[in-house]
């Protein structure tokens, strides 16, 4: 009896120790990454850009997965917006209607609008809670939402979002004139799954530095980068295959560049 206590006892300790060495690990790859970010960005100044460390925002996992048109999605969100509809219309652009409610038009590469009659739906509550009800029943994942005044209503952004990273190109816009949400449009993702080949997002360091050098290069003009977003860039064919990608975006003094992961080639700017 004693015998097995003191096995017990040094299994125990074993226990102990190996995951005292993990923690250790643990905390010292925490510190190693920090201080990465902390040359980058002394490396940035140098280069006469400022950027705070604080300011760069890493997510989860993030690999390139593929995605594919799901006519079921496409129905769903008519549905949540116009109530039973009819497909009218089939192809490269499909369409959907409900007489005297408006119609919703989807197209394969995951660019969408629906048309609502006034009055169809009301604000409930105010403009940013009637479209998080409306991005419930659609079964869209978001990560920022943000609103906009505009002379006859205001605009309510949805930035799509795949396991909590945004997918930047991937933009929603709901429309109201008065009380009432009078058009949805934009563009969304659906069908996602694993790719085969999927590699993961690399170290933000590794697209900061091809950052700079397009700064040096005369491509980009800036000198401070206030915000640094890892996340999806989305792109599909007319046949409604298509993947996201590991994609960075860095705010600038001067706009928004997405910046591909795997070439450092600037996507797009705003």
């Amino acid at each position: 009896m004693r015998t097995k206590t003191v096995t017990i006892a040094i299994l125990l300790c074993i226990n102990v120790i190996f995951l005292a060495v993990i923690i250790i690990d643990t905390v010292a790859d925490a510190r190693s990454e920090r201080q990465a970010l902390i040359d980058v960005c002394t490396v940035l100044s140098n280069g006469g850009i400022i950027l705070d460390p604080g300011s760069i925002r890493t997510a989860g996992a993030i690999s390139t997965m593929r995605t594919a048109r799901d006519l079921e999605s496409e129905v769903l969100m008519a549905r949540a917006a116009l109530g039973d509809v009819d497909m009218t219309d089939q192809g490269v652009i499909s369409r959907y209607e409900s007489e005297g409610r408006g119609v919703a038009e989807f197209s394969s590469t995951g660019n969408f609008e629906i048309r609502i009659g006034a009055g169809v739906i009301m604000i409930e509550g105010n403009a940013v809670k009637t479209v998080e009800k409306l991005l419930r029943s659609m079964r869209i994942e978001t990560s920022v939402l943000y609103e906009i005044s505009t002379p006859g209503g205001e605009i309510v952004i949805a930035v799509c979002a795949y396991n909590g990273a945004s997918i930047f190109n991937c933009t929603i816009e709901f429309s109201f004139i008065g009380d009432s949400l009078e058009a949805i449009a934009g563009k969304y993702i659906t069908g996602v799954e694993p790719a085969p080949d999927g590699g993961g997002v690399s170290p933000p360091g590794t697209v900061l530095l091809g950052f700079l050098a397009s700064v040096k290069r005369g491509d980009v003009d800036c000198s401070v980068i206030t915000e640094v977003e890892a996340g999806y860039h989305h792109a599909a064919s007319s046949f409604g295959i298509g993947a996201i990608s590991p994609a960075w975006q860095i705010n600038t003094d001067t706009g928004k560049y997405v910046v591909d992961d795997a070439t450092g080639e600037i996507l797009s700017r705003s």
